[in-house]
């Protein structure tokens, strides 16, 4: 596949293919797929059946820094968070890391269509079983705009070639506010040293001034415990999803799809109020 960017690339920790990944998370930043999708991580780990590729659409530029960063300059910070997460895919074992290269300013830009083309011919090639990109509800603009340019990719897919799941995980804004319907559940109780190993690896942020290895492992304890006030725990770590294939299926748009979860919540929490007042 040529790439739009010149510093774009794709690194194999094994083999040089993707021809068997089944397990893909399209992400705006390094580290975020440590964050989020640590559940397919997991999952493919120590499989024989299932193989994980992450993309990373932007080029890391923008990302705070203090400390024994805190002068790095713009291009300094790109490098090294590329070698930050490509040091996480050795460690996670992924089938590859695909970093597309693009300023967060053109992701965010829609009248700019070569991220959605780029992700579409990436994913048109890739072909993966399972999708995972960012929470369309997050507060992260970049995060949301990485989000839609997934989406209008997948809506270009034949039919026959979108993946089977396509689910919207949290990092800036979680999904414990969705209604217990609505939220895919996602076992991340597996390996917790290499949970918290690949939050580590991105040294740059976590030292930088962001403890995001503590907050995203606290996260997945805390969604665990809170999620069922009337029974005991099934497991220990808990990442939150939400579906996005019925919005592809019925061509809903973003913005109508995510009103829908909001508006059931709103009625849950109303329903509650009525019941007991």
């Amino acid at each position: 596949m040529k790439f739009k960017n010149e510093n774009a690339s794709v690194y194999y920790p094994q083999e040089e293919s993707l021809a068997q990944v089944t397990d893909m998370c399209i992400a705006a930043h390094q580290d975020d797929i440590e964050i989020m999708a640590y559940s397919p991580i997991a999952d493919c780990y120590d499989s024989d059946s299932r193989y994980f590729c992450g993309v990373v659409v932007t080029d890391g530029a923008s990302s705070p820094r203090s400390g024994e960063y805190a002068n790095f300059t713009d291009e300094q910070m790109k490098q090294v968070r590329i070698e930050e997460q490509q040091t996480a895919a050795r460690l996670g074992k992924y089938r590859a890391v695909i970093q597309l290269g693009y300023p967060s300013a053109a992701v965010k830009d829609a009248n700019n269509l070569d991220p959605v083309d780029e992700i579409y011919q990436l994913l048109m090639q890739v072909r993966p079983k399972y999708l995972y990109t960012h929470n369309i509800a997050d507060k992260h603009e970049t995060h949301v705009a990485v989000a839609l340019r997934v989406i209008q990719a997948v809506k270009k897919m034949p039919k026959e070639c979108r993946p089977e799941k396509f689910i919207a995980l949290e990092v800036w804004r979680g999904l414990d506010w969705l209604c217990d319907t609505d939220k895919c559940c996602l076992d991340t109780s597996a390996y917790p040293k290499l949970a918290k190993e690949l939050l580590q690896v991105h040294r740059s942020q976590v030292v930088g001034g962001k403890r995001y290895d503590n907050a995203a492992i606290g996260r997945r304890y805390a969604n665990a415990t809170f999620f069922a006030s009337h029974s005991t725990d099934s497991c220990d770590s808990l990442s939150f999803g939400m579906d996005l294939m019925p919005m592809i299926q019925n061509d809903i748009s973003p913005k109508e799809y995510i009103a829908q979860f909001i508006n059931r919540f709103v009625n849950e929490v109303n329903t509650t109020l009525e019941r007991l007042s």
